[in-house]
């Protein structure tokens, strides 16, 4: 099994700086095999571009660097060693320079519906507002509910729950894999049926072109290559039957420039 050589004493990661973000950069680097000698964790957040301007809907927007441009740039320049980012977020094409070291089995890809406490799609009244800056899940929500009413919605995912028990919205449409990472689960939702966007509930990890020790580490996380055995490892796993090794972090907010 790949380690890091001993000589690289800290590696530096790039991310953005939300909640759901941390618990990713944790989950990729706690899976990662570093015995005997792991190195420290220098984590750098980042509020990208789309995490500051939040009136950019994201209804048409397609797949662009709105949530990676920042990130992907300290790599290119060597002040990180990687980026750590949603895979539904990965530009297509990457920046020149960089390629894709991992893209990991993930966790469930689907969609639910996020209402209130005791409230049901029945009970939603005509009307009700649902917030979704999708155009696929507003199309999902449609599908099983008739006669509401839609609007964007950016933010956290924190943010975004908040404008439901505020009463601004009726309910929220989140990706389940955001709810599992954050332990949110407990929240009353309804699971939305149909396809979802490519990459949903994965994660990937991107470098330059030359990290080729880097990427060799990574790669043992990586779906393409090891389909069978990391979903045999899930299988395997149940909770906290193995709890990650701790992990040496340090962990500092970026000014973006």
């Amino acid at each position: 099994m790949p380690s890091l050589n001993k000589s690289i004493l800290t590696l530096a990661v790039g991310a953005r700086s939300s909640p759901l973000s941390r618990a990713q950069v944790k989950e990729v680097l706690e899976a990662l095999p570093l015995d005997p000698s792991p190195p420290c964790f220098d984590i750098h957040y980042f509020l990208t571009t789309g995490d500051r301007d939040q009136t950019i809907s994201l209804r048409t927007l397609g797949r662009t660097d709105l949530f990676t441009k920042e990130i992907d740039a300290w790599v290119l320049r060597g002040r990180h060693r990687v980026g750590i980012h949603s895979a539904k977020d990965l530009p297509v094409p990457l920046a020149k320079g960089l390629v894709l070291f991992c893209l990991t089995l993930g966790v469930d890809p689907s969609d639910s519906l996020v209402l209130r406490q005791n409230e049901t799609l029945e009970s939603l009244e005509r009307g009700a507002r649902i917030a979704t800056s999708s155009i696929r899940r507003e199309e999902a929500v449609k599908g099983v509910k008739g006669e509401l009413t839609f609007c964007d919605i950016r933010g956290t995912i924190e943010q975004r729950l908040a404008k439901l028990e505020t009463r601004e919205v009726d309910g929220v449409v989140v990706a389940e894999a955001a709810l599992i990472r954050l332990g949110l689960t407990h929240l009353h939702r309804v699971r939305l049926p149909g396809k979802t966007v490519e990459g949903q509930g994965q994660l990937v990890v991107v470098g330059r072109e030359e990290e080729e020790e880097v990427s060799a580490l990574f790669a043992a996380l990586d779906v393409r290559v090891n389909d069978s055995s990391l979903k045999g490892r899930a299988c395997a796993n149940k909770p906290d039957a193995n709890p990650p090794k701790p992990l040496s972090l340090t962990e500092r907010s970026v000014r973006s420039e």
